[in-house]
């Protein structure tokens, strides 16, 4: 049987007397691309800032591999293996590709520097430094940035600053990827080859991925399973071809 990563128990939000999101069960095994489709105002990106901490459920609860996350705070959501990028791109736009990588490094326990260690500027930090950059440069000739690297992330074509953040992403070693509408704003080449970088990367690292995506022939392309959100709750769920030819799947898209 395969190892659950994550699972949703009864997940839910309210805002005042809005239910933003109510009794979302989802489990997703290891290894997965799983896709979290829906309308606008479905209740997506609710669950998005749920499982990474920047709302706290008021119902229900989440595991990340058995244990349970609720009621952490962001950066320990991220230190237990749970990264995210943004519906909107979020970097550091006045630093260079490589520095934007690096920032997601600083938190792993083996480039750890004590501030003595820092302030001093001793053979530590220097040698910490080294292996950080190396290690981003590394990230970053898989998403083809290498030759960007010294450039600052402002200046990258949109496609690319997509890219970037799920190089930094992964510069935290999570266990799960949470990808907010990846594909947003790509030509059909860039989507074409962003698939393939997913792919790449679930095979490659071990990873599992848990996607937002309004392009329905990208996530039929590239996710295993589905579960389908309407108003903040699941709709349809389970394999995909399967849960998008659901009527009340497509009712919800199309209207009727």
């Amino acid at each position: 049987m395969s190892e659950i990563i994550l699972e949703t128990k009864d997940l839910g939000i309210t805002f005042g007397g809005l239910k933003a999101a109510q009794n979302v069960n989802i489990k997703i095994k290891k290894n997965q691309i799983y896709g979290l489709i829906g309308p606008n105002g479905a209740g997506k990106t609710t669950i998005f800032n749920l499982l990474t901490g920047v709302y706290k459920p008021t119902a229900g609860t989440f595991y990340l591999c058995g244990e349970e996350l609720k009621g952490l705070p962001q950066d320990k959501i991220n230190h237990k293996g749970i990264a995210r990028t943004f519906q909107n791109i979020r970097l550091f736009n006045n630093m260079s590709v490589v520095r934007n990588v690096m920032v997601g490094l600083h938190d792993r326990p083996e480039y750890k520097c004590t501030v003595f260690e820092t302030l001093f500027r001793l053979p530590r930090h220097f040698k910490v430094e080294k292996e950080m950059r190396a290690k981003a440069k590394e990230l970053l000739k898989i998403f083809d940035l290498e030759d960007e690297r010294n450039n600052l992330a402002c200046n990258l074509p949109y496609g690319k600053q997509r890219k970037l953040e799920i190089a930094r992403a992964l510069a935290t070693n999570p266990k799960l990827l949470l990808l907010d509408e990846p594909a947003a704003g790509m030509n059909p080449n860039e989507t074409e080859d962003l698939v393939k970088t997913i792919q790449f990367i679930r095979d490659n690292f071990d990873m599992t991925i848990l996607l937002i995506e309004h392009d329905m022939k990208f996530v039929q392309g590239l996710c295993d399973e589905i579960t389908v959100l309407n108003f903040g709750t699941v709709l349809a769920e389970g394999d995909t071809k399967t849960a998008l030819s659901d009527p009340e799947v497509i009712k919800a898209y199309i209207g009727g």
